[in-house]
C-alpha cells in the first residue's frame, strides 16, 4: 500500500552528502564488494540497506574491515549460528572495547566537555581522560578486580563515570550503572542480581536547585549487597565522608600504564536493565564485541560523528542513551555531558549549554522538545549563538509532527532532525537517522543498516503502509547475549521470542512506508483497540496536548466482559486551569477529529501528575493493571518511578471502580 508522502522539511545538499561518512563507506562497498548502489545521489540508501540484510555476514564483515577492528585473535566466522536467541557473532575473536576508544587519540585533543548544577563548564583532553582511566584501572586491579568481576556505579553523568566505565572495560570487568536519583530499593533490585564486587558512588547531587544527600542510600546499598568488597565515595555534593566507604582518592592514588585485556567477543561489557515497572528488572547483558561493531557502525554511518563534532545528548547514567553517548568516543568526535534539571533555572539551560560548548549535534527527548514548544522557548533567540549546531536528535518516545515542525521553525531551517527508536534491550536503534536522506514530517528516516526491521500482522505477514508489530527477523550483534540469572534462557525467550518463535518482537507498533521510512506509534501492549481500530497512545496524546490547558496525559483501555471496554483519559492541567465541562468537550472533540470517534474517552479525569519511570516513560501498562484490580505493589515498583506519589490517584480509583 502506497503511503502518502508528507511534507519534506529538510533535504541534504550535495556538499553535505559528499561529506557524510556513509557516502565514503558506500563507495568503498561498491568498489570492494561489487554491490550496485546506483541512483542520482552519491548512492541509493535503500539498495545499501537491502544488501546489508540480504548479505548479513558480508555486511558485518565489511564493518569489521572498514573500521579496522583490532583483534588479538582473529575471528573464524562472522556468524557461527543464526539462531535467535543464541546467535554467535565473530566466533573465536578476542578484543577490547576500551582499546578502540583510545586508539589514535592525541593527548591534547578535546574528549569531553561537562557541566552540572554543581560544576561550572569544564573540559577534559584525551590525555587527561587516559590518565584518569589508567588510575581507576590501577586502583581496581590492585583491589583484585579482573575479567568477569562486576563493578557498579551509583553516579551522575560526569567525566568520572565515563573514565570508570572505560577502566572496567580495559580490565574485562563488567559495568553497570544507575543514576543517583534512583531510590535504594530500585538500585538493590538491579545491582544485587549481578553480585557486584565494587560500588562506586557519589555522596549526593543537586537537581532543580535542591541538594540531595545520598550517603544513607549508599549505606543501605552496602548493607543489602554482601558481595561488595569495596565501596568508594566521590565527594560530589560536598556532604562529607561515609563510615565504611573509601574516599575517591584511594581509588585513583596510583597509576600504572593503561593496558587492555584481550576478551572474547561476547565477554560481558555491561548490564543494563528494563524499566522495572513490573517485577525485578531484567538484567540485560551485552558483549564487548557486539557493542563495539554496532557503535562503530552507528556513530560513524548514522550519527555521522566526525572530527570537530561535539555531540550532546541529555541523559543520566540510568538510561541507555548514556551508553550510547559514551560510544561516540569511538568516533573522532568529542562529547558533552550535563548533570541536572534541564529546566533549571529555565528551559533555556540546555540551549545555552549548546551555545557555550559549540555543540554540533544536540540530542534530547521528544518530551523535552514538546515542553519547549509548549512553553514558547526560542533556542536561536536572545543572542544565543547556535551557528555550530547542525543536527538535532530525538528519542525516548515518538516525536509528534508538530515537534518536527517546531525544530525547523525555531532551531533552524537547515537542521538535520533525526528521530530514532530502539531500546535498552539492544542498546541501539532499529530505525533512525541517515544524513544523506530527506526528513519527512513525522517520520523516522530509515531502517538502520544490518537491522532487518519489519512490521508484521498477528499472523506473521509483513506489512507496508500499515501498522504492525515491530519485529527483527535476523540477528543483531547487540541482541542480549543473556539475562543475568537466567541460566536456561527461558526469561529471554519469553521476553522477545515467544510471540513469533525465532523472531524478535520488540513490543512497539511501527509502520514501514513504501519509501522505506518509518513511523512509531508507541507500545503495542498499551495500544488502544476500539472496535477493531488500533491506535497508538501517542496519537491520542498529540490531540489532547494540543489543548493549551493540558500539560500531560495518560490514557488506558480497560476491557469489560460483553462490552467494548472502559477508556478513561487522565489529564494534568496548567496551574490555574480547571477541568470544566467546556474543556472536556474540547478535548473529546479534538480526539474525535484528530484520531477517530471510536477513540473518544468514556470520561476525562484530572490528576496532579502522570506517573513516569526515572527515564521519563509513561506507566500506561502498570496503571492499566492497577485499574483492573492488580495489587499496586506488584503492578509497579515505586522506587523505579520519578514521581511515585502519582500512583496514589490510580490506586484510589481502582478501589472506586
Amino acid at each position: 500500500m502506497a503511503t502518502p508522502e508528507p511534507k519534506v522539511l529538510w533535504s541534504p545538499g550535495e556538499d553535505r552528502k559528499e561529506a557524510a561518512a556513509i557516502t565514503r563507506y558506500a563507495r568503498w562497498i561498491a568498489e570492494t564488494r561489487g554491490v550496485e548502489l546506483g541512483g542520482a545521489d552519491p548512492f541509493d540508501y535503500t539498495a545499501l540497506w537491502r544488501w546489508s540484510v540480504d548479505d548479513l555476514e558480508g555486511f558485518w564483515a565489511s564493518i569489521w574491515e572498514y573500521f579496522d577492528v583490532q583483534a588479538a585473535t582473529p575471528y573464524e566466522r562472522v556468524l557461527g549460528s543464526r539462531d535467535m536467541p543464541g546467535a554467535e557473532w565473530f566466533t573465536g575473536a578476542t578484543l577490547n572495547y576500551a582499546e578502540h576508544v583510545f586508539r589514535g587519540k592525541k593527548d591534547a585533543d578535546l574528549a569531553i566537555q561537562a557541566a552540572s548544577e554543581l560544576r561550572e563548564l569544564d573540559h577534559m583532553t584525551w590525555g587527561e581522560l587516559r590518565e584518569l582511566t589508567a588510575r581507576i584501572a590501577t586502583g581496581l586491579r590492585l583491589w583484585g578486580v579482573g575479567p568477569g568481576d562486576r563493578v557498579v556505579a551509583y553516579m551522575p553523568n560526569i567525566p568520572e563515570a565515563v573514565a570508570a566505565f572505560l577502566a572496567c572495560s580495559s580490565l574485562g570487568a563488567t559495568w553497570s550503572s544507575c543514576s543517583p536519583d534512583f531510590g535504594a530499593r530500585s538500585v538493590v533490585d538491579r545491582f544485587a542480581q549481578i553480585e557486584p564486587k565494587v560500588l562506586l558512588a557519589v555522596d549526593g547531587y543537586r537537581y532543580g536547585g535542591k541538594d540531595f544527600d545520598r550517603r544513607d542510600v549508599v549505606a543501605a546499598l552496602r548493607a543489602e549487597m554482601p558481595s561488595l568488597e569495596h565501596v568508594v565515595l566521590l565527594d560530589y555534593l560536598g556532604t562529607g565522608e561515609l563510615e565504611g566507604a573509601r574516599p575517591w582518592r584511594d581509588l585513583v592514588g596510583q597509576q600504572e600504564p593503561l593496558t587492555f585485556a584481550p576478551l572474547d567477543f561476547d565477554h560481558p561489557l555491561w548490564v543494563l536493565y528494563s524499566s522495572g515497572t513490573t517485577g525485578l528488572p531484567k538484567p540485560i547483558v551485552h558483549g564487548q564485541g557486539g557493542v563495539l561493531v554496532e557503535q562503530l557502525k552507528g556513530m560513524h554511518l548514522h550519527i555521522d560523528a566526525q572530527a570537530g563534532d561535539r555531540l550532546f545528548w541529555f541523559t543520566t547514567t540510568g538510561w541507555m542513551m548514556w551508553n550510547f553517548l559514551v560510544g561516540v568516543l569511538l568516533s573522532p568526535a568529542s562529547i558533552v555531558l550535563y548533570d541536572g534539571n534541564p529546566g533549571t533555572p529555565t528551559l533555556d539551560r540546555l540551549w545555552d549549554l549548546a551555545a557555550d560548548t559549540g555543540t554540533t549535534i544536540f540530542g534530547t527527548s521528544a518530551s523535552f522538545i514538546a515542553t519547549c514548544m509548549k512553553e514558547g522557548v526560542e533556542p536561536a533567540g536572545e543572542g544565543r549563538d547556535l551557528s555550530a549546531l547542525g543536527a538535532i536528535g530525538s528519542t525516548g518516545s515518538p516525536l509528534a509532527p508538530e515537534g518536527f515542525q517546531w525544530v525547523y521553525d525555531h532551531v533552524g531551517a537547515d537542521t538535520w532532525l533525526f528521530s530514532t527508536s530502539g531500546g535498552t534491550d539492544v542498546v541501539t536503534s532499529f530505525v533512525g537517522g541517515v544524513p544523506t536522506l530527506p526528513v519527512h514530517l513525522g517520520e523516522l528516516q530509515a531502517r538502520m543498516l544490518g537491522v532487518d526491521v519489519q512490521a508484521w500482522d498477528p499472523d506473521g505477514r509483513p506489512l507496508v503502509g500499515e501498522v504492525g508489530e515491530l519485529v527483527v527477523t535476523q540477528p543483531m550483534p547487540t541482541m542480549p547475549i543473556f539475562f543475568w540469572g537466567d541460566p536456561d534462557g527461558a526469561r529471554l525467550r519469553e521476553s522477545y521470542f515467544e510471540h513469533y518463535p525465532g523472531v524478535w518482537r520488540h513490543g512497539d507498533w511501527i509502520e514501514i512506508t513504501d519509501r522505506g521510512s518509518a513511523i512509531i506509534y508507541g507500545r503495542s501492549d498499551s495500544t488502544i483497540n476500539r472496535g477493531g481500530i488500533r491506535m497508538g497512545t501517542s496519537e491520542i496524546y498529540r490531540a489532547v496536548l494540543a489543548e493549551d490547558d493540558v500539560v500531560d496525559a495518560l490514557v488506558v483501555d480497560l476491557p469489560k466482559a460483553g462490552t467494548e471496554g472502559f477508556m478513561p483519559l487522565f489529564v494534568v492541567l496548567r496551574d490555574g486551569a480547571e477541568l470544566t465541562d467546556e474543556l472536556v468537550r474540547r478535548i473529546k472533540t479534538r480526539i474525535r477529529t484528530d484520531c477517530s470517534p471510536r477513540h473518544v474517552p468514556n470520561e476525562v479525569r484530572q490528576v496532579k501528575a502522570v506517573p513516569r519511570t526515572l527515564s521519563g516513560k509513561v506507566l500506561e501498562v502498570p496503571v492499566k493493571r492497577i485499574l483492573m484490580g492488580q495489587d499496586p505493589t506488584t503492578a509497579a515498583s515505586r522506587d523505579s518511578l520519578a514521581n511515585p506519589e502519582a500512583l496514589d490517584a490510580f490506586t484510589a480509583l481502582a478501589d472506586e471502580l
